[in-house]
């Protein structure tokens, strides 16, 4: 029996609970997988933290070279344990109380930012069973709090050296890895004992697939405490723009004085970071928060993956300083702002659409969109805007938003020049990262939206890149 066919009986707790999640028509996570789907989710589990674990000794001990890791690997012998213990195993960041003391306040005080700094009220998209839910949205002020306690702390205070991340970069790592952990259990057995919204929990017959993706939707504590906003914003993307600095920090240590592509990637971070914060109430309506459940997924992902993969070039650069010439530096910051201002303004349109009804202009003509209506679980009946005008119309595609995500990114790399492979990984993952998620959101946008969704495809046909009218043009 395959796992599709497979009861979710073992899932229920006493009293038949979980049957109440699965009753009712929905959309969003898959609740019927294959042993192919588990497959995979099993090799990401295990593979994920593999990975980050590999880098993180690649970076700190190799200077990032990949080849220098395989090189002693052949020389000592691939099938020799002593081979991997002395180019490996002995390189293994190790715990220290330090380091989880310095995690454990760096989690509290986001946590104290996130319930007390003055907040407006954002909602986010209807949840598969009807609810609306409510958000706190401070990241801004949260992330200006805590750079600048940063600052002075560390340049008027000394309470801390500027570089101390850095320098408690392996320690941190164990640190993020326990509470991750903790995390990603903590949320599966929450989902059984005490779910905040039992209807919009998702089940399947794996408990491989449901430790990875998650059960619950929208875990909460109380009326606005989201562990998805927080635990991706705060111990993730707040700290990405502290971490370069610390890294840049270091580098000036080393060698007096901070290269220009150590300053460009720290801008290019910044520049994505301070926008994700400014526009968190359009976040609220992103695939991350309507869609994905909390798994370890977003658990792990978002207090270790995050932190440590996504900075890996701040940590390229303290390995391999370099000065970039003036035209390559320009040309790179041009990459950078171009995807940039294509990123938001393609969001901006299908934002502005939604919030006025279609009752605005795009590109100086009236918007044109599809008028859909969908079902929750509740058996309610809801209507929204697919937008076919503009960016999102029929001669672009249906996520060119991403291209501007895409370019960002490229930029990010480009800045650490062409020696090592090791700093484009973060733009090989991101375009296998949105190529997924362009598939995840078509399943999910045909299950919500039905032949609405199929209409919608006909008029707007490409799903990326207009590839048709690209050559076209060229």
């Amino acid at each position: 029996m395959s796992p599709r066919q497979r009861s979710t009986a073992k899932d229920t707790p006493p009293g038949g609970k979980v049957l109440k999640a699965q009753i009712g028509k929905t959309w969003g996570r898959d609740r019927d997988v294959s042993y192919t789907t588990v497959l995979l989710s099993t090799l990401i589990l295990l593979g994920c933290p593999l990975m980050v674990v590999l880098f993180l000794i690649t970076c700190t001990h190799y200077q990032c070279s990949l080849e220098k890791p395989l090189y002693l690997l052949s020389v000592h012998g691939f099938f020799s344990l002593e081979s991997y213990y002395l180019v490996i195993l002995q390189k293994l960041p190790s715990f220290t109380w330090d380091g989880l003391k310095m995690y454990a306040l760096w989690l509290g005080f986001q946590a104290v930012l996130y319930a007390v700094l003055p907040a407006k009220i954002g909602y986010g998209q209807r949840t598969p069973a009807g609810h609306v839910l409510p958000y706190k949205v401070n990241g801004l002020l949260a992330w200006f709090v805590t750079h600048t306690l940063f600052l002075v702390g560390a340049f008027y205070f000394n309470w801390w050296n500027a570089s101390v991340i850095h320098d408690h970069w392996d320690a941190l790592f164990v640190a993020a890895n326990i509470y991750g952990y903790f995390l990603t259990f903590f949320v599966f057995a929450k989902a059984y004992v005490f779910p905040s919204h039992p209807e919009d929990r998702k089940f399947s017959g794996s408990f491989i697939y449901n430790l990875l993706m998650g059960i619950e939707m929208n875990p909460r504590f109380g009326k606005y405490w989201d562990f998805k906003l927080f635990h991706n914003g705060r111990p993730g993307i707040i700290a990405w723009t502290l971490i370069n600095f610390s890294f840049a920090a270091a580098l000036y240590n080393q060698i007096g004085y901070v290269t220009n592509s150590m300053i460009l990637l720290n801008f290019l971070h910044a520049v994505y970071v301070l926008d994700f914060f400014y526009n968190e109430d359009w976040y609220l309506r992103t695939i991350d928060i309507a869609h994905d459940h909390f798994g370890f997924y977003l658990a792990w992902g978002d207090t270790v993956w995050l932190p440590w993969m996504y900075t890996i070039q701040s940590h390229y650069l303290l390995r391999n300083p370099i000065d970039l010439s003036i035209p390559y530096f320009l040309f790179v910051l041009t990459i950078g702002l171009s995807g940039y201002y294509i990123f938001r303004a393609v969001n901006y349109q299908k934002d502005i659409v939604r919030r006025t009804d279609g009752k605005c202009l795009i590109w100086g003509k009236p918007a044109r969109f599809i008028k859909t209506h969908f079902i929750t679980s509740d058996g309610k009946d809801h209507s929204s805007i697919l937008l076919t005008s503009g960016y999102w119309g029929k001669r672009i595609s249906r996520h060119f938003n991403y291209v501007g995500d895409l370019l960002i990114s490229l930029a990010m790399c480009l800045a650490c020049g062409f020696n090592h492979l090791l700093p484009y990984f973060y733009i090989i993952y991101m375009t296998i990262l949105l190529v997924h998620r362009i598939y995840r959101d078509d399943a999910r946008c045909r299950g919500k939206y039905g032949k609405y969704w199929i209409e919608y495809c006909n008029v707007v046909k490409w799903k990326l890149i207009p590839v048709r009218e690209f050559f076209i043009i060229m």
